[in-house]
Formats: C-alpha cells, sequence, structure tokens
C-alpha cells in the first residue's frame, strides 16, 4: 500500500476491560498480523455529477489504518477527505475501488446491513453537528436514545451519558433541548454522542472547528482517552494542527489523492501507484507547474532536478527549417543521380560520338 509502517499505537490486552473488544475486531491478544486492518481503501475513485458534467473528487486513493490507530486526514478545502470520510462509513458507494472496514467490504453489504454496521461498530461525527443530533431531545437524552443499539440498562445509560456530558463540560445543560445549544455545545454533545457505544472506529468531520481552545483540549483528551482504555480507531478530518498533533498519524489529501505522510514528525511524499507523487508545499516554487524535470536513479536514491527547455520554434523560423529541408533534399536527389551516371559509363549517343580509331 502506500503507506509507511505506522508509529501509532497497537492495542494490548491490557488496554480493553475485560470482554470489551472492539465491535467487529478478533481479540488483542492475537499479534498484529492475524488481525485484519481497520480500514483499507483500495484504489478508490468517486466522481460526481451527470454525463458530460463529472468532477472526480476521489483518484484512486490507496490507505490502510491499522487496529488502534489515530490518523489525521488534511487537506485544503475541496480536496476530497470529507468524501473519503463518508466511504468509510459506507454513506457514499465507489464509482471504482474498494473500501474494508475490520476485513469486510462495504459494497457487499445492503441497505440494512450497513444501517446496523454504523449503529454498532463507528461513531460519526458529521461536520455540522446539529445534523448528528435529535433537536428536540435534551443533551441527556439524546445520549439515552444513541445507547439503544448497546442493550445497556437503563442506569446504566444514564450513568455513561452523564460521564460523557461531564466530560465535556456540558453536566449543567443535561436537560436543555440540542436544538437551543450554542453551535459549539452542539459540537461537543456530538462527539459525546458518537462516542457513547465505546465504537471500534470513531471518523469525525473536523471535530472542533467551532470551539474555544480549553474545550478543544477537552474533546481531544476525550478521543485520545477511548483510543487509549477501548482500542477505538480514529479517523479525523481536520485543519486544527492541534488535532493533527495528538493524533500522531497524518494523510494529506490534494486532489482527490494521497499525496504525503507524517510519521513521527517527519513528512514523507507517497508515490502513487502509477509512479506520481506531489512535491511539498515548500518545493513548489522551486518546480512551478508546467516545470521540466529529470529523474535520475542514484546510489542513495531519485535524484529530480530541472532541465532548461528547448529554445521555442517562430514561424519564421519554421520556414526557413522547411525551406533549407526542401533544398537539401533536391541537392541529395541530384548528387545521387550524378553518382548513378558515373558507375554505368557512358550512354549509346555518348558512343557513337567516340573518333573511329585508324586503319
Amino acid at each position: 500500500m502506500t503507506q509507511p509502517a505506522s508509529a501509532g499505537p497497537q492495542p494490548s490486552a491490557g488496554q480493553f476491560p475485560a470482554g470489551q473488544f472492539p465491535a467487529g475486531q478478533v481479540s488483542a491478544g492475537q499479534p498484529p498480523a492475524a488481525r485484519p486492518p481497520a480500514v483499507r481503501c483500495d484504489n478508490l475513485v468517486h466522481v460526481y455529477g451527470t454525463p458530460g458534467s463529472e468532477v472526480a473528487a476521489l483518484r484512486g486513493v490507496d490507505l490502510t489504518v491499522r487496529p488502534g490507530e489515530m490518523v489525521a486526514l488534511l487537506g485544503p478545502s475541496g480536496a476530497g477527505k470529507t468524501t473519503l470520510l463518508w466511504h468509510l462509513a459506507g454513506l457514499l458507494r465507489p464509482t471504482a475501488g474498494r473500501v474494508e472496514i475490520n476485513g469486510r467490504r462495504l459494497t457487499d453489504l445492503g441497505t440494512g446491513a450497513l444501517a446496523r454496521f454504523r449503529l454498532a461498530e463507528v461513531g460519526l461525527l458529521l461536520q455540522n453537528p446539529a445534523r448528528n443530533l435529535l433537536p428536540y431531545q435534551s443533551a441527556l437524552g439524546n445520549l439515552m436514545f444513541t445507547q439503544a443499539p448497546a442493550r445497556r440498562s437503563a442506569s446504566a445509560r444514564r450513568m455513561r451519558a452523564t460521564e460523557l456530558l461531564d466530560r465535556v463540560g456540558l453536566g449543567g445543560a443535561a436537560h436543555r433541548r440540542a436544538g437551543r445549544l450554542s453551535g459549539g455545545e452542539q459540537q461537543r454533545l456530538a462527539i459525546a454522542v458518537a462516542l457513547a457505544n465505546d465504537p471500534g472506529l470513531l471518523l469525525a468531520d473536523e471535530p472542533t472547528t467551532q470551539l474555544d481552545p480549553v474545550s478543544a483540549a477537552a474533546v481531544i483528551e476525550l478521543i485520545r482517552d477511548a483510543n487509549t482504555s477501548q482500542g477505538t480507531t480514529v479517523v479525523a478530518v481536520t485543519h486544527d494542527p492541534a488535532v493533527a498533533g495528538a493524533l500522531g498519524r497524518t494523510i494529506t489529501i490534494r486532489d482527490g489523492r494521497v499525496g504525503a505522510e507524517g510519521l513521527a514528525g517527519q513528512e514523507y511524499v507517497v508515490v502513487g501507484r502509477d509512479g506520481t507523487l506531489q512535491l511539498p508545499a515548500e518545493l513548489t516554487d522551486l518546480f512551478p507547474p508546467g516545470t521540466l524535470a529529470r529523474a535520475e536513479r542514484h546510489e542513495h536514491g531519485v535524484f529530480l532536478h530541472q532541465v532548461d527547455p528547448p529554445a521555442p520554434v517562430t514561424p519564421a523560423f519554421a520556414r526557413t527549417r522547411t525551406l533549407t529541408c526542401i533544398l537539401t533534399a533536391r541537392l541529395i536527389r541530384r548528387a545521387r543521380g550524378r553518382a548513378g551516371e558515373r558507375a554505368r559509363g557512358p550512354g549509346p549517343a555518348l558512343r557513337d560520338r567516340r573518333p573511329a580509331a585508324p586503319d
């Protein structure tokens, strides 16, 4: 695949409370090689629009996320990050390629199976926090409702809801309707809802975009705690450097492709399956669009350097070159004709003009 070995944390048996392995994952006691990736995208393509006005949002994304990793999806607006996240949640069908979650190909699941998959295994936080909530329900009611698939007792659900509300600073707003909360309060409630059932996979789209630094830090800590205590795999779209730094591994999406990865503070260029690569932003001034470059193999890798383009051919120069070629061709034909005559010797007419030999 496209990424180097991850430096993300690997869950161990001691990270999980007894009997609480993430849904859809095998026991953490098994060796990592025996466990399928939490997320796998293989040449994923998604095209929006109608024939004649298509827009390619994803152009062959290859991505693997191991169980227990925390990954931040970075990149400019419109690069395809949210589209990729929706594919991981099973909300979109690929135009080409495949998406697998815990070894299962999502295109093999029907509508009902996908709904059950999201309820049981995925915590989903959409970018607009209001879309994650029931506006007519209280903050406590939203958390009680979202825990219904977990089949917990009412007291256990209430205890879990109260704990999460306190963690995101909404303990005093437990009985306020979600629709009357501010944007930042809704966002904090939405992340609590996404984590209420201890999902094996958390998918978050801009989890801190409307939060002040203190609230953002509390949300980041809540996500990290879910990863540490439950082994939750995290994939988050973000423009927030604090979130990217907290998650450990970064994937940069540019123009619908994986362009770079960050591990342990180092940024790496990703070579695509067709050999393409995207230069880091800090090098684009050296290689502006349209630059001719030569790639050469060296002992320690590949050397990329600029080359001067050939001089442009003007119309006048083109006409002169054409006339020169025509004259050169005529001279060549004439020379070849004379050489042939000399090789054949004099013709009959010339032989008749020779003086007769004396008697």
